[in-house]
């Protein structure tokens, strides 16, 4: 059965898959979302024999259904080949009482390249299905890995170009630096003096003004994004959390139909969205944990039922996650507002206008899949050092999150089903706030001694990603306020 993509604002015109990634965007502000989720075709056990990119296969193929299978499976296997350093693309790894789903071997060490490394190519052929002329200019927002893994992405591929906004000041030495020292001509990366809200915000302001998309078509440009908000980065990620729960069926770690707990460093709500999706395919599901750090606006959404951004923004050690506008809520809001296109669209209204919106009582009952949490940055720390002293097991900062998050969940309930963590980004890639958590002699030491010491420490060698930036050339060093963003765009495009 095919499925068809809407708005989470109107919910009325209905547009292909290939059409709603071209677009990124609704044309009424709003967020594409399937109009069903289709159900696995194929028993867990016979996924369970797959490969991770028969795994994708028969996960894609039930959402995007105006691809061919020749067109998905060439956007597959362009994607996950050896640009990932384990064959398995994304491991599973036990360490001290949890499983760890590693989802940064990509090129970009990172998990956003689990669905960046195949956006691309389903964007190049989305055009080609649409017969779009126009370059394609994929305008993105970051808070610090989806702009590295996009740019990566995006390098020198035909008939795209790509402009990346960072804050400034709110992003990891090594993740500033992954982005300005970027390749291809086709590449721009400009950071702002706001945060990443203030980015995305002024981002979604250009996707939604009309003279400025005119003005690029009669230059022969329009804009798509590479932000979770693009179907084609959520549909990626849900394959990851099926193929975590067949590889532990595989091992015999489960029985078919055991329920598995998934818990998931969280800032603008895609990659949980993407379990929330993967349970609802038919993957046994017990707990979804949104794991939350300082900026708990999502945490406190979940005890509440209200989402109030109007709070102090915090600079964390895990800036990925430093986020008080969860973007991809908007498609879970949809979803337990019983679609109402109108409600979703009002509640949109008040965050924008006031900073809060309340569900009700009737949509709160429908989140009992979730779990809040969040850790402090003290006890995210601790985490790193204890499972590192535990289980010699060396974490990210963002994983650490969940980490703690998840101890003090099964603390506090008694809950022992089994439990995977999303492992979202190398230590390597936030090496000076990992070495420092594991022993304090490290403060004060240059970012890539302490990355020679956390391969000593770790077991771990220096991924490609890193050693490739050490002397790398400064290619990109603009920066703008963030009202002058669309002024640095036009420039860019010579508008």
């Amino acid at each position: 059965m095919e499925v068809m993509y809407q708005s989470t604002r109107s919910g009325e015109q209905k547009v292909t898959a290939s059409q709603a990634i071209l677009k990124g965007l609704a044309d009424d502000g709003g967020l594409f979302v399937p109009d069903h989720i289709p159900a696995l075709d194929v028993s867990l056990d016979e996924i369970a024999k797959m490969s991770y990119q028969e795994t994708a296969y028969e996960v894609m193929k039930l959402f995007f259904t105006d691809f061919t299978e020749e067109e998905l499976k060439n956007c597959i296997n362009r994607a996950y080949d050896d640009k990932f350093d384990t064959k398995e693309i994304a491991p599973l790894v036990q360490k001290d009482e949890a499983y760890y789903l590693e989802l940064f071997h990509g090129a970009t060490i990172a998990f956003k390249d689990m669905a960046l490394s195949i956006l691309p190519h389903l964007l190049t052929t989305s055009a080609k299905k649409n017969k779009i002329t126009n370059e394609i200019v994929i305008l993105t927002a970051t808070s610090g890995d989806t702009g590295k893994a996009a740019l990566a992405g995006f390098a020198d591929v035909e008939g795209t170009s790509i402009i990346v906004f960072y804050p400034k000041n709110g992003v990891s030495k090594i993740q500033e630096r992954q982005m300005i020292t970027q390749k291809g001509a086709n590449t721009k990366v400009v950071g702002i003096t706001g945060n990443f809200d203030d980015a995305q915000s002024g981002v979604k302001a250009m996707f939604n003004n009309k003279e400025l998309a005119e003005a690029m078509n009669s230059k022969g440009y329009q804009f798509s994004s590479a932000n979770s908000i693009n179907v084609g980065r959520l549909v990626p990620q849900v394959v990851y959390y099926v193929y975590a729960y067949t590889r532990l069926l595989g091992r015999g770690e489960i029985a078919e139909g055991e329920a598995v707990n998934f818990v998931v460093p969280t800032g603008n709500f895609g990659n949980i969205l993407a379990a929330f999706y993967a349970k609802n395919m038919g993957i046994p599901v017990g707990k979804l944990i949104c794991a939350s750090n300082d900026n708990k606006v999502l945490f406190d959404f979940f005890e509440t039922g209200v989402y109030d951004k109007n709070r102090e923004f915090i600079l964390t050690t895990s800036p990925s996650m430093d986020i008080l506008i969860s973007s991809n809520l908007e498609r879970l809001i949809y979803r337990i507002a019983g679609e109402d296109a109108k409600a979703t669209a009002d509640m949109m209204n008040e965050l924008s206008t006031s900073g809060v919106y309340t569900i009700t009582p009737e949509m709160k009952k429908q989140l009992q899949d979730f779990v809040g949490g969040w850790a402090d940055e003290e006890k995210t720390a601790a985490e790193i050092k204890q499972v590192y002293e535990n289980a010699g097991y060396v974490m990210d900062t963002h994983t650490a999150v969940a980490s703690a998050v998840y101890r003090d969940y099964k603390k506090r309930t008694g809950d022992t089903v089994k439990t995977v963590i999303a492992s979202t980004a190398s230590p390597y890639k936030f090496a000076t706030s990992v070495m420092t958590a594991i022993n304090d002699k490290y403060e004060g030491m240059d970012d890539f001694a302490l990355i020679d010491e956390l391969s000593k420490v770790s077991g771990v060698s220096i991924p490609k990603a890193v050693e490739e930036i050490r002397s790398a050339p400064v290619l990109h060093d603009t920066v703008c306020e963030t009202a002058d963003m669309q002024k640095t765009v036009e420039k860019i495009l010579g508008l």
